[in-house]
C-alpha cells in the first residue's frame, strides 16, 4: 500500500508539469472535455431526475404531522441534491464511467507499448495523457454537478404534478426558502476535489499496468474501486472541514 502510494505520488510529479506544447495541450483538453465530461451529461440527468423525484416521494410519505408544513418536501430535497446527492452520488456514478475508461485506455497504451514509444520520442508521456484528463474533469464536473442539481430538483417538481402527495406552490415555496449559497460552494468545492481523484487515481492504475488484457480489466477495475473509495473518505474529511 505504501509503495503503490509512493508510485503514485512519483507519477504526480511527471503530470503536473509545464506541457511541451500549449497548442497540443488545448486540442487535447477540448478532447477530453468532449470525452469525460459532455457525454456523461445524459446518463447525469436522467439518473439526477429520478434522484429527486424519489427523495420527494420519501419526504412526503414521512410527514406524518399536521404541524409540519408541506413545503419542508421542497427544503428537503433542495437540501439533500445540493449538499449530497449531486456532489457524491452523481461523482460516483462518474467515477465507474469516466475512471474505467480512464485506466482501460491508458492501460491499453501501456501494454501495446504507445507509451514507451512517447518516451523514445521525448514527450512526457504522463504529462501528455494524464494532465488533460484531471484538467477538463475539475473544469467541467462542477458544470455536470450543477446541471444534475437542476434536474433533482426538477424531478422533485414533477411529482407534484404527477401525484397528490404536495402541491407545486409547497414545493417551490421550500426551493425557495432558508436557501444559503455556502450550500452551492461546498458542493463544487467536494466535485473539484473528487474529480481529481477519480482522474489521478485512474491514470496511476491504467499507467501501472504490467501484462495483457487481462491486467488492463483488473486496472480498470481497481481504478473505480479506489476512486469510491477515496470520493467517500474525503467526502468525510471535506464536509468535517466546510460545514463544521
Amino acid at each position: 500500500m505504501i509503495s503503490r502510494f509512493g508510485r503514485y505520488l512519483l507519477l504526480m510529479l511527471k503530470v503536473f508539469r509545464k506541457p511541451d506544447k500549449f497548442r497540443v495541450f488545448r486540442k487535447q483538453l477540448l478532447v477530453e472535455i468532449n470525452d469525460l465530461g459532455i457525454d456523461s451529461i445524459g446518463i447525469v440527468s436522467i439518473i439526477s431526475v429520478f434522484m429527486g423525484a424519489v427523495v420527494a416521494i420519501q419526504t412526503a410519505y414521512n410527514i406524518d404531522s399536521p404541524f409540519i408544513p408541506l413545503k419542508m418536501v421542497g427544503f428537503t430535497v433542495k437540501q439533500s441534491v445540493i449538499l449530497e446527492f449531486s456532489p457524491t452520488i452523481m461523482s460516483l456514478i462518474l467515477a465507474g464511467k469516466v475512471g474505467s475508461r480512464i485506466a482501460s485506455e491508458i492501460g491499453t497504451m501501456r501494454v501495446t507499448e504507445q507509451i514507451d514509444a512517447l518516451e523514445i520520442m521525448g514527450i512526457n508521456p504522463a504529462n501528455y495523457l494524464i494532465f488533460p484528463k484531471i484538467t477538463a474533469a475539475m473544469l467541467f464536473n462542477p458544470v455536470i454537478i450543477i446541471i444534475s442539481m437542476g434536474f433533482g430538483l426538477l424531478g422533485g417538481w414533477l411529482v407534484s404534478q404527477f401525484t397528490t402527495l404536495f402541491t407545486s406552490q409547497d414545493y417551490i415555496t421550500g426551493l425557495r426558502g432558508w436557501f444559503d449559497g455556502f450550500t452551492i460552494i461546498y458542493a463544487l468545492i467536494k466535485t473539484v476535489v473528487f474529480a481529481f481523484l477519480i482522474t489521478s487515481i485512474s491514470g496511476f492504475e491504467g499507467y501501472s499496468v504490467k501484462g495483457g488484457a487481462i491486467q488492463v480489466g483488473a486496472a480498470s477495475t481497481r481504478a473505480v474501486v479506489w476512486s469510491s473509495i477515496m470520493i467517500i473518505l474525503f467526502n468525510l474529511v471535506l464536509t468535517q472541514l466546510l460545514l463544521s
